[in-house]
């Protein structure tokens, strides 16, 4: 017997399709944002700390940009050495550190260090924080869609992680060199190159043993507990030591 077929059962899957469609292209541009929105908000919050004198939003914008896009050399040169270690705990503890913060420090020395608006040790911080966020930000787009392309979930799951340690970790590496540019910028030269040495060298060995943790976290049972609960905020009360630090300065000139 021929039935014939019900409009309105068409019409209700011809919807249905059109909404999975739909579902399908919107849900990526949703993760992309929230990808992104960590590296942004945690510029911002870096930007709001230096409140009595706040940086030109737009010079802000530029390192940021600037710190994505040598993301590109960086993991260039990162891959380069991966061509001869084939160790990834060295990658990562060693080479990915001193790569990575070098290509940040070399933005803000750069773009940054020489322009007018540099004029007080809070600078550095600020724009340190901004290239590193602009370099973590998109380091961040790559780590979510590899997770998204195995499972949405496990997409949200990294988000949510690495919004809350990854990308303002960071900043806090940076920083702390970020903090040593700034106060090399008021010294006598002959003092300068020793002091900002240092702050990038710290910088560095904080980045790998961030990272070392993170590698040792499947083999050593406490390597995340000393993670979270020493590193992590040991790096926040650094960072916030020199911010007040920097304020300070200020409000003394």
């Amino acid at each position: 017997m021929h039935t014939r077929s019900n409009p309105e059962e068409k019409t209700s899957s011809t919807i249905e399709t059109r909404t999975l469609d739909v579902m399908v292209d919107v849900e990526p541009l949703v993760i992309l944002a929230l990808a992104l929105g960590p590296g942004v908000f945690w510029a911002w919050y870096f930007y709001r700390r230096d409140k009595f004198e706040p940086e030109p939003a737009a010079l802000i914008v530029k390192i940021f940009l600037l710190g994505v896009l040598v993301t590109f050399p960086v993991a260039f040169i990162e891959g380069l050495f991966g061509l001869f270690i084939a160790s990834q705990l060295v990658m990562g503890v060693i080479v990915a550190p001193v790569v990575e913060e070098y290509g940040k420090f070399w933005v803000v020395r750069r773009f940054a260090y020489r322009n007018v608006e540099f004029d007080e040790p809070m600078d550095g911080i600020v724009y340190a924080a901004s290239a590193a966020l602009g370099l973590a930000s998109l380091e961040n787009v790559l780590y979510v869609f590899l997770a998204y392309v195995t499972s949405p979930s496990l997409a949200l799951g990294t988000i949510i992680v690495r919004a809350i340690f990854s990308v303002p970790g960071h900043a806090l590496f940076s920083g702390v060199w970020g903090y040593a540019l700034g106060r090399a910028r008021f010294m006598a030269a002959e003092q300068r190159k020793g002091i900002v040495l240092r702050g990038l060298v710290l910088g560095m060995v904080l980045h790998g043993i961030f990272n070392l943790l993170l590698f040792s976290a499947d083999v050593v049972a406490y390597a995340m507990v000393v993670f979270i609960l020493v590193l992590t905020p040991g790096l926040w009360i650094l960072t916030d030591r020199n911010i007040r630090s920097a304020l300070r300065w200020q409000r003394q000139r």
